[in-house]
């Protein structure tokens, strides 16, 4: 099986959708469109879901404001037309769908206090964060159970800067310093916060930068770990090893995001980590699903059907 991480270049959703649908069919997700402009970014996509908290975008980035203005209404409206996009072309479609939204913990280093400094700097801020994305990600997801009354609806939470946040590597706003790291309980709990919201739904973490806390999101109890393959090496093989015992599904990023040329069908990486996990080699369709390596916002469009194609591709070819 295949899949996409959520971005695609270009500005219509409608064509965005068809083409995902065309070139993934048995996993096809939401695509996100971010060359459209503010508010179809990641973090002011997702906070646009946000319950009784509202955003603005300043020269610094997105920030915390009193009341919805005109950035947060955009925010809203872009992903209101991929929602329509959607309904429109698989109100009747049966299988999994995938939606992406922003974590807590991204959302918090990528979100600015109406003072300036991230949520990041202050507990209470995160926590709150927190309850709010989590009362949003129920109606979402709720909305899109009525549009796909037939579909199994899959969230991806996306948390490219948790692996920062965790090692004090987020910056503050002068850039001279870094906020202090956070703990894996405090992490640990946060996440949980979100989950709790959807306990019902299989969700997702994905997390495409290096040194992904693969231990720390295994005992999530998440449906499967999103992972950038080419940054994992050897030293991840008991973690992966351990969540793969622990039922969780590997979402591998093989495909580059960016115009290159395409890896070979052969789904060489995969078998090589595969092998060395030490797992029946018929269990590796059934918990393996094969991506490009990050989202493909940055891609030409040629580019970005051949790399969902080639993912494909790779999927089919895992027990050859």
């Amino acid at each position: 099986m295949s899949t996409g991480i959520g971005s695609l270049p270009g500005p219509d959703p409608a064509e965005a959708v068809s083409l995902v649908f065309g070139e993934l069919p048995d996993f096809p997700h939401l695509p996100e469109l971010p060359g459209r402009g503010p508010g179809a970014d990641l973090v002011g996509r997702s906070a646009t879901l946000l319950v009784d908290l509202a955003v603005d975008l300043q020269p610094s980035g997105w920030r915390m404001v009193p009341r919805p203005g005109r950035d947060h209404r955009r925010a809203g409206d872009f992903l209101s037309r991929d929602l329509d996009a959607l309904q429109a072309h698989a109100s009747a479609y049966e299988g999994p769908v995938k939606v992406q939204v922003c974590g807590p913990w991204t959302l918090a280093a990528g979100v600015e206090l109406h003072r300036g400094d991230k949520v990041l700097a202050d507990p209470g801020a995160v926590h709150d964060l927190g309850q709010s994305l989590a009362e949003g990600l129920r109606a979402h997801v709720a909305d899109l159970r009525s549009r796909l009354p037939l579909a199994q609806i899959v969230v991806q939470l996306d948390e490219p800067s948790l692996p920062a946040v965790l090692a004090a590597r987020v910056p503050t706003a002068s850039g001279y310093g870094t906020f202090r790291s956070i703990s894996a309980q405090s992490a640990d709990g946060t996440l949980r916060l979100v989950l709790a919201a959807v306990a019902d739904t299989a969700v997702i973490v994905h997390c495409c930068a290096p040194d992904p806390p693969v231990t720390l999101l295994t005992e999530l109890g998440v449906a499967g770990l999103s992972l950038d393959l080419s940054l994992l090496g050897t030293r991840y093989d008991e973690d992966l090893g351990v969540a793969v015992e622990a039922g969780r599904m590997l979402l591998l990023g093989v495909v580059p995001g960016a115009d290159e040329t395409l890896p070979d069908p052969s789904p060489v990486a995969v078998r090589e980590l595969w092998g060395r996990l030490g797992f029946p080699l018929e269990q590796l369709a059934e918990t393996v699903v094969v991506t490009p390596r990050c989202g493909l916002a940055g891609a030409s469009p040629s580019y970005a059907r051949a790399a969902m194609a080639q993912a494909r591709a790779i999927a089919a070819n895992l027990l050859d």
